[in-house]
């Protein structure tokens, strides 16, 4: 595999994409605070091992994701290549600059052993409010998740490559976590991407080195084989 440039990019493609959301579904099933306190200030500190290592999940879940959106970017580089390069570029740099913000949660342990979690809730709400904080970290993460994500997967369901479906349950997923709060109820909503982006890279481990690499024959918008399919 790691001699053929073709096969390596497919493999490590699928992979992504499963490995990417399935890290974030177990770390919202480890975190302390999805079954405890939802103030992290005190969840943390209940059980300072489970928080670590939600943080470590959420931390490889976005930067493999966004790595993964290559590999979608991959799909639709002949049916939609300029707005797939535009829409995976702003995914791309939303994971990573979400990733960034897990550099909080052990602040935010801190604060709970050192502060009433009332005042460590204000320092944090202080310090995360900071302009710098939103514009750099904060929005372009909820850009990349709640919107350039979905969009991306929109564009590969319009290339013929998967159904419908793929970007509506990846919406559904991240759009309803916002109505939730953060508990048991989070679990099924960042389970939902875990099915629909994964079911994609399943589907690029299934296919053929040919078929991946007719995405790159020009004058081609899919590889013949998967021509508008529904699945």
């Amino acid at each position: 595999m790691l001699t053929d440039h073709v096969r390596f990019r497919r493999i490590t493609s699928g992979l992504l994409l499963i490995a990417g959301p399935l890290l974030q579904g177990l770390a919202v099933v480890v975190d302390p605070g999805t079954w405890g306190d939802d103030r992290e200030a005190v969840s943390f500190g209940d059980n300072p091992a489970l928080a670590q290592l939600q943080s470590a999940f959420y931390h490889w879940s976005w930067i493999l994701t966004a790595l993964a959106a290559l590999g979608l970017m991959h799909l639709i580089r002949r049916s939609h290549p300029r707005s797939g390069a535009i829409i995976g570029s702003i995914t791309v740099l939303g994971y990573i600059s979400a990733s960034a913000l897990l550099m909080t949660d052990p602040v935010e342990w801190w604060l709970g052993q050192h502060h009433t979690p009332e005042q460590a809730q204000k320092i944090l709400d202080e310090m995360m409010n900071l302009p710098g904080m939103l514009i750099a970290f904060q929005i372009p993460g909820l850009v990349a998740m709640f919107g350039a994500l979905p969009l991306l997967l929109a564009l590969v369901w319009r290339s013929g490559f998967v159904g419908w479906w793929v970007p509506l349950v990846t919406a559904a997923g991240y759009v309803g976590s916002m109505f939730v709060p953060y508990g048991p109820a989070m679990v099924p909503m960042w389970w939902l991407p875990v099915v629909a982006v994964g079911y994609v890279g399943m589907k690029i481990l299934r296919m053929s080195d040919e078929d991946w690499a007719g995405f790159y024959a020009p004058g081609r918008t899919t590889p013949a084989s998967y021509a508008k399919t529904t699945a």
